[in-house]
């Protein structure tokens, strides 16, 4: 029988090649290195006070590191030598996350709110959408107005004009022209931006509704007392006796 040799098995032309397997240092952690992760001979060294320690050997720097019971961070893998401080990260990154929540939590999220009017809008549904725009204004949102013309209000666009200049000399206290009015088709429109900012609005909002709060409270509590008062009052007063009468001296066992 003839030997057969090793089998070679050739690449398929039509199968894809596997990629070549990735450095680790392309896989960046936005997370920074702390105590052992950093792989450096030497380090800038910062104190927790921002103390400038110097250049000193890593091996040292994890030793002050425990001593103190805090870690090594580094805050400038860039520099030559790298810049490490020593710090609680824990506390450290708790600290900046509640900073990151709050910053969210106040960040102004703009809202455009629309109101539509008509060229011939009667004075009392005119005051009730200028309610609403002024109420818009003061929450710190941007109101779109739009005039509405039909058929031959179409050829009056001067009508449009002089209620839009109307409302906004109204609201002029709360809000701004930020789009002067133009023409879009059949419609006309303008946009007001408020002249407080929405971290503004939302603070004052906040404030109004805690004074009220505060009110309801004090109320409360004025009520009580005198409820109090009143009860002691009451306490207070003699009980008058009672006049015994013929019926008090029968025996009670006897029938009338």
């Amino acid at each position: 029988m003839r030997a057969r040799g090793p089998v070679v098995v050739r690449a398929d032309a039509n199968q894809p090649a596997e990629p070549p397997p990735q450095p680790l240092e392309d896989h960046i952690s936005p997370e920074p290195r702390i105590n052992e992760r950093i792989h450096v001979n030497e380090v800038r060294l910062v104190g927790p006070n921002g103390e400038q320690v110097g250049i000193v050997r890593i091996e040292d720097a994890l030793r002050l590191a425990r001593e103190s019971d805090l870690d090594l961070v580094e805050v400038a893998a860039q520099a030559r030598p790298p810049v490490c401080k020593l710090m609680d990260y824990g506390k450290f990154k708790y600290e900046a996350d509640q900073k990151a929540r709050e910053s969210r939590r106040n960040q102004a999220n703009t809202v455009i709110k629309e109101m539509k009017l008509r060229p011939k809008i009667d004075g009392h549904d005119y005051e009730t959408k200028k309610g609403h725009v002024v109420r818009f204004l003061k929450a710190g949102d941007k109101v779109k107005i739009t005039i509405m013309f039909r058929g031959r209000e179409q050829s009056r666009p001067e009508l449009g004009f002089n209620l839009l200049k109307r409302l906004a000399d109204d609201v002029a206290e709360d809000g701004f022209i930020e789009s002067a009015p133009k023409q879009d088709g059949r419609n006309m429109l303008m946009v007001l931006a408020p002249t407080r900012k929405k971290s503004e609005a939302r603070a004052e909002v906040k404030a109004e509704k805690v004074a009220r709060a505060e009110a309801r409270a004090a109320d409360h509590a004025a009520e009580e007392r005198e409820l109090a008062e009143r009860r002691a009052a009451v306490q207070a007063q003699p009980v008058p006796k009672r006049r015994r009468g013929p019926a008090d001296n029968m025996d009670p066992d006897i029938d009338l």
